[in-house]
């Protein structure tokens, strides 16, 4: 499929979604089944990325769709319909893991494979396959919010500017949070594999 067929695609499937949540300001109940159907599965693989918990998983999924359902009429189409929800679930994630730490956990999905080479772009095929288990620990340890810009970027495929919507932030602070957690994972690789690590840098963002 060529690049101009896809950018289309996207574009009706936001047309669409634009449709859906109109819709929903007026209470549309079709609509909601529709924008429902649509994103139960994309926002439950993205938030099992922090917790292997399904209830917990669930529970943010409808209380993300529950603001939406809600706030529909709030949507100002400043960003992509997209966007806005996944702000949404966003916020909802970042209140589930202040209000109950656990244990740090990551999932592991298809776009592991790009964070892996960021952090060892010159790794072998069996050496890559020994270091994405390492990535996942590495990945639990970062801090929420560098840990949140790269799962963002890598597993959503948001943009900078998308991801600065999602946080409410700046897109240079989203660019240096990227920049440290890169550097956290390049630092951290070697670390859980027993090996000496290389110079430690500053990676508060």
């Amino acid at each position: 499929m060529s690049q101009r067929r896809t950018d289309q695609d996207h574009a009706t499937g936001s047309a669409t979604e634009l449709e859906w949540l109109r819709a929903i300001a007026r209470q549309d109940r079709v609509a909601f089944e529709h924008l429902y159907r649509q994103y139960h599965g994309l926002l439950s693989r993205f938030l099992a990325r922090f917790t292997s918990r399904r209830d917990v998983i669930e529970e943010m999924v409808n209380e993300t769709l529950w603001v939406v359902w809600r706030t529909a009429g709030s949507f100002r189409g400043e960003s992509k319909v997209r966007t806005w929800i996944i702000g949404i679930a966003y916020r909802c994630l970042m209140k589930q893991l202040r209000d109950h730490p656990a244990e740090p956990t990551y999932g592991a999905g298809d776009r592991d494979q790009e964070a892996l080479h960021e952090a060892a772009p010159d790794e072998s095929e069996a050496r890559q396959a020994e270091l994405r288990d390492w990535l996942r620990h590495g990945m639990a340890l970062l801090p929420d919010e560098q840990r949140m810009t790269i799962e963002l970027a890598y597993y959503l495929g948001q943009s900078c500017e998308e991801i600065a919507a999602i946080m409410n932030c700046a897109v240079g602070t989203v660019k240096a949070r990227m920049f440290h957690a890169r550097v956290r994972l390049r630092n951290t690789l070697p670390e859980l594999g027993g090996e000496d690590s290389p110079p430690t840098h500053s990676a508060q963002a």
